[in-house]
């Protein structure tokens, strides 16, 4: 459990850098992806989420 909150906590920390260091350009990026088709971010995020799959097993297997 304690990993659980960690990996969580790391996560937070890694989303939130983005913001902190370039708002102004992640407000571009943010108003790029609102228009994408739904297909094609739902293809991206599950090829996010297999890759995030694949480097825990790598890293913790």
């Amino acid at each position: 459990m304690d990993d659980l909150v960690a990996a969580f906590g790391l996560m937070l920390v890694l989303e939130g850098v983005p913001y902190f260091v370039a708002p102004e350009r992640m407000r571009g990026w943010l108003s790029r992806v609102v228009e994408m088709p739904d297909d094609m971010l739902r293809r991206s995020s599950i090829v996010l989420m297999l890759l995030g799959l694949l480097l825990v097993y790598l890293v913790r297997g």
